[in-house]
């Protein structure tokens, strides 16, 4: 009996989505026993990947882990190890720049099974009986948010992603070894940021997405989300209360907001002791045939383009992925070098403490650039 061990994350979206394809391949393969383990999306996004890979077959990752994965070499370079013809299909069937966000200097670190950004996402319920108007631009959103309409996610990564949007939007510089960006652009983005925060709930400074998404479809306080990380989940009958519609993100300045690309990739541990059949198993999972059936029957937000462009995958998720295939498609990618989840996980504290406070734009500014310089640098 081959027995692995996987490690992801403890929403439907992460979950079920892999213990259905792993309950599927042990049907297939009754020789192996594939047992999926979960954690919070807060532990998600700051756990040890070097520890997790010591302990855990096959891993549920985030792309900005690429290269610190290649450094290391903790993780099993898929590219030594897949046909060179399947790689080439995942890359070609990408949904925005989700499978090229898992390569660092040659290193595939994994495959794009989830594919995700930040999305509009309303109750059409509200909309249908006049209770709001879907907003085209930001002054629009503006005007939304100060009828109490409006909320999203301010815990500190998700602000970060927000005022990295903002900057990428604004299309100046974009991480260029010394600034995050021009001084212009960042400090626009920061007072753009602290408006809209001034006209909704202070309690979204504690929302992570999935928090968002469920106040949303649960209660009747609000209508709209401006940008959240998407989940399809919310949009199928019976997964939530009410049911939400994703949609294309608003203009900022006359451009369409360039969200910042999440999503998941399904890695293996180099440690692993099996790779065969994790091979054969991630290959199975990332396959366009179960992307689009069984991965996305169980939960799963597919990473695979031909998923987003069915008509059955849309039909039962009230057209979430054809609505949104824009707004992933233009998405900015983070840097992925080994330092930038230090600059990460300390930059949204900064972002957060601004929105909510107030306070010296340029100080704050003057210290998002330091961390960005010493991430570079591996320094603490």
């Amino acid at each position: 009996m081959v027995t692995l061990r996987g490690i992801t994350w403890g929403h439907s979206r992460g979950f079920t989505s892999v213990v259905s394809t792993a309950q599927r391949y042990g049907e297939l393969h009754p020789q192996v026993d594939i047992q999926w383990e979960k954690r919070s999306l807060q532990a998600f996004a700051d756990g040890s990947l070097d520890a997790l890979a010591s302990e855990y077959d096959l891993l549920v990752i985030d792309h900005p882990w690429a290269g610190f994965v290649a450094q290391k070499s903790i993780l099993l370079p898929l590219q030594n190890h897949l046909p060179a013809d399947y790689l080439a299909d995942q890359a070609a069937h990408s949904v925005g720049g989700s499978h090229e966000s898992y390569e660092f200097n040659g290193f595939q670190t994994a495959l794009a099974i989830d594919a995700a950004a930040p999305v509009a996402v309303y109750r059409p319920d509200h909309l249908a009986t006049g209770r709001f108007e879907l907003p085209a631009t930001w002054e629009d959103l503006l005007a939304l948010a100060r009828q109490g309409r409006v909320i999203y996610a301010g815990i500190p990564i998700n602000l970060l992603m927000d005022f990295l949007m903002l900057c990428a939007t604004q299309g100046n510089t974009w991480f260029d070894g010394e600034k995050i960006t021009d001084n212009h652009t960042a400090i626009n983005a920061l007072e753009a940021l602290r408006e809209l925060a001034g006209h909704c709930p202070r309690q979204l400074f504690d929302w992570d997405p999935i928090e968002v998404h469920e106040l949303l479809s649960s209660q009747d306080t609000w209508s709209y989300c401006p940008y959240a990380y998407g989940y399809s989940n919310y949009s199928r009958l019976g997964y939530a209360r009410s049911i939400l519609k994703a949609t294309d993100v608003v203009s900022y300045q006359g451009n369409p907001l360039q969200t910042v690309l999440g999503g998941t990739g399904l890695a293996i541990s180099a440690h692993c002791r099996h790779l065969d059949t994790a091979l054969d198993y991630a290959r199975f999972t990332a396959s366009p045939d179960i992307q689009k059936t069984l991965f996305f029957d169980s939960g799963g937000q597919p990473g695979h383009r031909g998923a987003w462009l069915d008509a059955e995958v849309n039909r039962r998720s009230l057209d979430f992925f054809k609505d949104t295939l824009a707004t992933l498609d233009r998405s900015a990618k983070r840097p992925r070098y080994s330092g930038f989840l230090t600059f990460q996980d300390r930059a949204g504290d900064l972002v957060r403490d601004w929105v909510m406070d107030g306070g010296d734009s340029s100080a704050t500014l003057k210290k998002l650039n330091h961390l960005y310089q010493t991430s570079q640098q591996g320094l603490e």
